[in-house]
């Protein structure tokens, strides 16, 4: 097997060996990022000197029979909207193009503890408003299964990144599906953590109560090992909590498994909804007891995330404001203003793209007065029904599977004029970040070249439950 082609585990077992060098496996993908990612474009900002010092940091341990952690000597991809100390930090986005952040996000630190080896920051969708990796203000991704299509968003090039063995494993955040998406999209596996359960600290914030750090890997294990190092609870963060990794008797004979009627709509790729019924039929057959159940409030899902992800994007991107730090325009081009707002539209008129300029108008009409009530208001509402339709589902089933996406990766261009139809890529995975509940994208199958993923949806702080109903299918 080649380097690039290996797993989490292998890679470990083959460092400890002494079979290659974490150097010798750092350099494999640096010279495949060169060779291929011209192609692809899943970095924005290559950190070959970081990465080399960190992999002969590993190598001098393992030369003095030290013993190792997992992720030592190990090569990933970090989405560029997590801070990594002295890297650009852009979000995707020319306001924040030649901006370095001052200090690591608590995941890098907790990876850097490890050994982890960052090969670079990846490209994603403008402050990670985008399903499909095309509103990157430096260019769109491309997926390595077919350059002509997207390979989902907001998390694209980490996506690719792995998908193109590019990086061994990578980081990304999930608002609305943007892990799962493009780990769908791709071919990869992608783990959106129970909100709360890994630190925000240090994430360019989008929607504060939706957004959650995860990884995206080759493996299911993989991304078991990654969650285990990056999940716990973090001063820093007042919304992460200290869960306990449940140990579960798990056995699929008996394992009860709910099928949402309202997530096999009309409007879903027949060839998609194939492909994950077999997929169900599958587990089916190992005794797990399939159980059609209903979450009635499924079809307000999208409405009620747009607004409240539009309201809270609009709040957290007030603060590029063209004064403290970004870019400005006044101070760039010392242009003359004749008063603050001036400064503002300056700024953010150039600085901020057609997407993010769309939601944070959305968010800002939602919140003003006389529409609160009407929009913000009533959309939390709706949450808490559909966080309800959940539990009682729970009360019945361990597990829940669902497509990720109704539809195979589209082509670059297809949807990119018409939002509505964009938005309506998320469909199936924005009701878990509404819930607060961990889920993650399996590859299923795919439709000639293009994969499908199915999403396993579990109960808060389930992962464990999720990563071992996940290698079950994988096998």
């Amino acid at each position: 097997m080649k380097l690039h082609e290996l797993t989490i585990s292998q890679a470990h077992q083959g460092l400890i060996k002494k079979e290659f060098s974490a150097l010798e496996l750092t350099q494999v993908f640096l010279k495949r990022i060169k060779e291929l990612d011209k192609k692809i474009f899943s970095f924005l900002t290559l950190s070959e000197k970081l990465a080399i010092l960190q992999a002969k940091a590993v190598d001098q341990k393992i030369s003095r029979s030290q013993e190792i952690p997992f992720l030592a000597g190990i090569p990933l991809a970090v989405k560029d909207n997590i801070l990594v100390k002295d890297l650009r930090s852009t979000a995707g986005s020319k306001i924040l193009e030649d901006y370095k952040a001052p200090y690591d996000a608590t995941v890098i630190k907790k990876i850097k503890e490890q050994g982890g080896v960052i090969l670079g920051k990846t490209n994603l969708d403008e402050f990670a408003m985008g399903s499909s990796g095309e509103f990157s203000a430096f260019g769109p991704t491309h997926n390595p299964c077919d350059l002509a299509r997207v390979p989902g968003g907001s998390s694209s090039g980490s996506a690719a990144a792995v998908g193109a063995g590019l990086s061994l494993y990578a980081l990304g955040s999930d608002t609305g599906g943007s892990i799962r998406q493009p780990a769908s999209f791709c071919g990869v596996v992608g783990l959106k953590p129970t909100y709360g359960a890994v630190s925000r600290f240090g994430l360019i914030a989008m929607a504060s109560s939706l957004d959650q750090i995860g990884p995206i890997t080759k493996t299911i294990e993989d991304a078991e090992i990654v969650f285990e190092v990056i999940r716990k609870q973090d001063p820093l963060d007042s919304t992460s909590v200290e869960s306990k990794v449940s140990s579960f008797n798990f056995q699929v004979p008996g394992l009860k498994i709910g099928i949402p009627k309202e997530y096999f709509i009309k409007g879903i790729n027949p060839k998609v909804e194939k492909i994950i019924k077999e997929g169900i039929k599958k587990i089916e057959d190992l005794g797990a007891k399939i159980e059609e159940i209903s979450l009635p409030h499924t079809e307000y899902a999208l409405p009620c995330y747009y607004i409240i992800m539009s309201s809270e994007a609009s709040a957290n991107l007030a603060r590029y404001d063209g004064i403290k730090y970004g870019m400005s325009k006044v101070r760039d081009k010392k242009l003359r203003v004749k008063n603050l707002l001036e400064v503002y539209l300056s700024s953010r008129g150039e600085g901020f793209g057609e997407e993010v300029r769309r939601r944070i108008m959305l968010g800002t009409y939602a919140l003003s007065a006389g529409y609160y009530e009407a929009y913000y208001l009533k959309a939390q509402k709706v949450r808490s029904k559909i966080k309800e339709d959940f539990e009682k589902a729970f009360e019945k089933v361990d597990l829940i599977l669902t497509p990720v996406s109704p539809g195979l990766p589209f082509k670059i261009g297809e949807k990119i004029k018409d939002p509505l139809l964009m938005y309506l890529s998320d469909i199936f995975t924005v009701s878990v970040n509404l819930a607060a509940l961990p889920a993650m994208s399996v590859p299923c199958g795919r439709v000639e070249e293009l994969p499908v993923g199915l999403q396993i949806i579990g109960k808060p702080f389930e992962e464990g439950k999720i990563f071992q109903a996940g290698k079950v299918f994988e096998k």
